[in-house]
């Protein structure tokens, strides 16, 4: 006889459509303001999307009697991470079993205007597509986090592992020393190295369990400078640096063939 197999506490949430619209309007009206490169000098403001999701989650914060534990990450003035817990019942603060919902950015890529076909920072909702600067990359994502974080303190399941939400800073820009980086750095998520993280941002439309990586890293080559008429004597940095890269790309696809699971 086979046991019964129970359903999942979560099985009973449900997401408002309507609200989650309503939401995500808030949300993109800012995405003006949190445009993100600043080499054309566009520095974003998170705490404009920050104070949006905030407002829909303080009824149920802690200090207001909830069980969400809200909390500004903020390392540079006017650009919040915002982290948000469910908690569960396996272990305290730092030492919970956790599952990890981050990479949804609060910053977006920038938008000209006059090369779309709607205004990028206002939300068009025709029949169930929804236009905007932000929609898939990613305020978008933001919005439905936040709804499921407000669904489970309105539901109030009784879970092992805490859930922990975490909307981050300086995701397109590349900046360092604002966003995940310096959570991490300062011990602030500490406890999603106890469980399963999920990644959630616009990719190619489909689950993945990986993804490449980034490494920098900088190769200086030193030549030799002489006449142009005289070649033989002179040492060229470019063929000596391509040279290098020949090798060293060689090596890595050598070391790091492709998965078998590879699509």
């Amino acid at each position: 006889k086979r046991d019964a197999i129970m359903p999942s506490p979560l099985s009973s949430l449900t997401l408002d459509p309507d609200e989650y619209v309503s939401l995500l309007t808030k949300l993109i009206s800012e995405s003006r303001h949190v445009q993100n490169n600043p080499r054309q000098g566009l520095v974003p403001r998170e705490e404009l999307v920050v104070r949006h999701v905030t407002d829909l989650l303080r009824p149920h914060a802690s200090e207001n009697g909830g069980p969400l534990l809200v909390e500004e990450l903020t390392y540079v003035e006017g650009r919040p991470n915002l982290k948000i817990t469910y908690p569960g019942s396996e272990g305290g603060e730092n030492g919970c079993k956790c599952t990890g919902l981050i990479g949804s950015h609060l910053d977006v890529v920038p938008a000209n205007p006059e090369s779309w076909d709607r205004d990028p920072f206002e939300l068009s909702v025709e029949g169930d597509r929804l236009y905007g600067r932000g929609t898939t990359d990613c305020l978008g994502h933001v919005a439905a986090v936040a709804l499921l974080m407000k669904a489970l303190a309105v539901a109030g399941p009784s879970l092992k592992r805490s859930v922990v939400a975490l909307f981050i800073a300086a995701e397109e820009g590349g900046e360092t020393g604002v966003g995940v980086d310096m959570c991490v750095s300062s011990g602030k998520i500490d406890e999603l190295r106890s469980g399963t993280c999920y990644w959630i941002d616009s990719a190619d439309s489909q689950p993945c369990v990986g993804t490449a990586g980034a490494l920098q890293w900088h190769l200086k080559a030193t030549g030799r400078l002489f006449h142009s008429g005289l070649p033989h004597r002179g040492i060229n940095s470019i063929e000596l640096a391509s040279e290098a890269l020949s090798v060293l790309q060689r090596r890595f696809y050598e070391d790091f063939p492709p998965h078998e699971k590879e699509g």
